[in-house]
């Protein structure tokens, strides 16, 4: 067997001649999943600000936000190819199969970082722009380089990069940081861990492989499934503050309260269930329903607000 053809996809950018990449390689490489997870977060932010912006404004201001969040994962993907290449669900990314370089990615992630942060403080104010470029160092250097492979606790502490998004959007609109963006910052925070947890209860085999510290792997499943729970019996009450404080109105307030009181339902049955199917089965309806709380409690706030969105915007 000759040399080269040992070589694992990971390595072969010591033999690479010419780029191999396509557009949707670098596509890819912006994590489209979680940019429009972003996007969306952060036009909720800027529905719920009061004041208004112009709409060329507004509509730069979430292309920066979209494009600072691609080069995070541009950023994450080029520093974790190593363990990219031992997980299940990450081996096919483009770094690993060999068609985009480290390099290249570390450099379309730089690019990205430096526009899209210019691109905002151009377009709206410095202290937008100055949160988007901590919210990627924060992401593409605290949680990817750091947190990640040292403690158990990453998903918490690196939960503030994917909260800041809707702080953003509202800082777009009125230039500065209230309790209703911290709110909204403090509802994606403490979501992020019984979301992630749940996903890391069935993946805990594919993280052990590639030496990632996460809760199951290091406390243990049951010690997993307890911070599950306490993590969401927290969440489910924040969820119904922008009620009580008068950023969300009675459909929000409603549908807080019943789907808080489910996703309690559904973290309860991670907690009872720890073995065989059922557990598994537990840990899937708990991951799928995050989802769908998250992108219910932000889509009633972004459709109660719409028409002050529209007024933002001036049209």
């Amino acid at each position: 067997m000759s040399l080269v053809s040992e070589v694992t996809p990971l390595d072969r950018d010591a033999y690479a001649g010419a780029s191999t990449a396509t557009p949707s390689d670098y596509l890819e490489l912006l994590k489209p999943r979680v940019m429009s997870l972003v996007v969306f977060t952060a036009l909720c932010g800027m529905a719920v600000a009061p004041g208004s912006i112009n709409p060329v404004t507004g509509l730069a201001s979430l292309l920066a936000i979209a494009v600072g969040a691609g080069a995070s994962g541009a950023l994450n993907m080029a520093y974790d190819s190593d363990i990219d290449a031992i997980m299940t669900r990450t081996k096919t990314r483009p770094i690993p199969q060999g068609r985009v370089s480290k390099q290249e990615a570390n450099a379309f992630g730089l690019t990205l970082s430096l526009f899209s942060v210019m691109l905002l403080a151009i377009s709206a104010n410095y202290l937008s722009a100055a949160l988007l470029a901590g919210t990627i160092v924060f992401y593409a250097v605290i949680y990817t380089m750091w947190l990640k492979r040292w403690t158990p606790q990453n998903i918490v502490i690196g939960g503030a990069a994917g909260a800041f998004p809707p702080m953003i959007g509202y800082a777009v609109v009125t230039g500065n940081v209230t309790i209703a963006s911290v709110l909204l910052f403090a509802i994606i925070f403490i979501w992020t861990p019984p979301h992630f947890w749940a996903l890391a209860l069935l993946r805990s085999d594919d993280y052990a492989r590639a030496g990632i510290p996460m809760m199951p792997n290091v406390k243990g499943p049951d010690r997993t499934r307890l911070e599950i729970l306490l993590y969401t019996l927290v969440l489910a009450p924040v969820a119904v503050l922008p009620w009580a404080i008068g950023i969300g109105g009675t459909v929000y307030g409603v549908a807080a309260i019943v789907t808080g009181a489910l996703m309690v339902h559904f973290a309860v049955q991670v907690y009872r269930k720890r073995e065989g199917e059922a557990a598994d089965k537990a840990a899937k309806h708990l991951f799928g329903f995050s989802i769908l709380y998250l992108f219910v409690l932000f889509a009633i706030l972004l459709a109660e607000h719409s028409l002050g969105l529209l007024s933002h915007l001036g049209w």
